[in-house]
């Protein structure tokens, strides 16, 4: 049986587009929009759900981009303020394994004629399966395909 081991941690990741609260929030907000920018390229992309409410579910499986295996994230939405504030709690699976399990929160502030956005991340790797460094740096990746996002809906 593999040495079992927890490490936990904390990192913050911000991020500022020219766009409104509103339309960064609608980014989170619609399945479709959501379904552009987060995860695995379509062509990866082997399953997406997205209900976006409290108590409601986000759930994406795709394979992993150039390598074998799949990543599963699960995701539960515990807190929704408009415009303003998303918290949800979600654990990431590959293959079968449960490798990580956090809290995500996103703070919306309006700057200049833009957006701050700050995304937090609280979580528990498990087992030297995933890490915080990796975590970060795909985070900073999918909130700078946001912003390329916000960019062509302009």
């Amino acid at each position: 049986m593999p040495e079992r081991s927890v490490t936990r941690a904390t990192f913050a990741v911000a991020r500022t587009y020219d766009a409104s609260p509103e339309r960064v929030f609608a980014a989170w907000a619609d399945p479709e929009a959501k379904s552009t920018w987060f995860g695995p390229p379509d062509d990866d992309m082997e399953q997406y759900e997205l209900d976006f409410e409290v108590g409601g579910r986000e759930y994406s499986r795709g394979k992993v981009p150039g390598g074998d295996g799949t990543y599963t994230y699960d995701a539960r939405y515990q807190d929704i303020v408009p415009d303003e504030r998303i918290v949800y709690s979600y654990d990431m699976h590959f293959g079968d394994t449960r490798i990580s399990v956090s809290l995500g929160t996103v703070e919306l502030k309006p700057e200049g004629d833009g957006t701050r956005l700050t995304y937090t991340e609280q979580g528990a790797f498990l087992d030297g399966l995933d890490s915080p460094q990796d975590r970060e740096g795909g985070t900073g990746g999918l909130l700078d395909a946001l912003g390329e996002y916000l960019a062509r809906e302009r």
